[in-house]
């Protein structure tokens, strides 16, 4: 479903940023396993903010991390844009419901406008307010973004944030021995959240997962590793819902890929 002309709606994931340690090398992994092309947009000296597409449309973005940050540690990562009608006003709700502004609310020259929040739960992820560039222009089709998922420490906490932040509303779906948080806009699933046990690792902070819709898990977890990427969780079923695998690029950066069951991924 092609998204050109109009906003995502208030609450929808609308955009997906790549902040990578090595740039060339991150295009090229994720345009041969996503068979995406690039169009890369000068930035500075030998610097490109590069727009990831599938037949002409942006779907994703990256972009070289800075040596400061990489420097001081920060692994390569990918960071979800949530849509916004007044980002300001959202911005400073934010603030008020315990949320750290990390950068903005500020304009993104003639695009739009953004802010990088960091939640009362730890977890980062930034507001978009499209003015020029809406976000991703492809929706519900195949080698596009399908699905974010929140890991959380506190997921009572994170629930409460983004419900009031956003207006989301929350279900809770049982699971194979879990709670599944179902976050919903106007009655239809936007995101989910899970609570982090205590068998997780201590140094894996509360996070955004962004999950990528594929033809077959199994071939694109396999054509992963051919290019140089590790499968951390192997193709597993989620009954009634799909198949899926994490996967860390060969930078660092942790994403999933998703085979859906729901009939709901167009070829495009």
């Amino acid at each position: 479903m092609s998204t050109h002309n109009k906003n995502h709606p208030h609450g929808v994931f609308c955009w997906s940023e790549l902040c990578t340690h090595n740039w060339a090398e991150g295009k090229r992994f994720y345009t041969e396993l996503f068979n995406w092309d690039s169009d890369d947009q000068p930035i500075g000296d030998d610097l490109y903010y590069t727009m990831l597409q599938k037949q002409g449309d942006d779907i994703a973005a990256m972009y070289q991390m800075p040596d400061d940050q990489k420097s001081s540690g920060i692994p390569s990562h990918w960071l979800a844009y949530i849509a916004v009608e007044d980002i300001d006003s959202v911005a400073e709700k934010a603030k008020q419901l315990g949320a750290e502004v990390i950068a903005g609310p500020h304009d993104v020259m003639d695009a739009g406008r953004m802010v990088l929040l960091n939640e009362p739960g730890g977890a980062l992820f930034a507001l978009w307010q499209g003015k020029q560039h809406k976000g991703c222009q492809r929706l519900g089709e195949l080698n596009t973004p399908y699905w974010h998922e929140l890991a959380s420490r506190d997921s009572a906490k994170s629930g409460d944030f983004y419900c009031q932040l956003l207006g989301w509303e929350s279900e809770i779906k049982p699971m194979e021995g879990m709670d599944y948080t179902l976050f919903k806009v106007a009655g239809e699933p936007v995101a989910g959240m899970i609570q982090m046990t205590q068998e997780w690792p201590e140094d894996i902070p509360a996070h955004w997962m962004i999950y990528l819709a594929v033809a077959d898990c199994d071939e694109s977890a396999s054509k992963a590793q051919q290019l140089g990427g590790e499968v951390c969780v192997p193709p597993t079923d989620v009954p009634e819902v799909g198949r899926f695998s994490v996967i860390t690029d060969p930078q660092g950066a942790v994403f999933s890929i998703m085979t859906s069951a729901m009939g709901d991924v167009k070829c495009g």
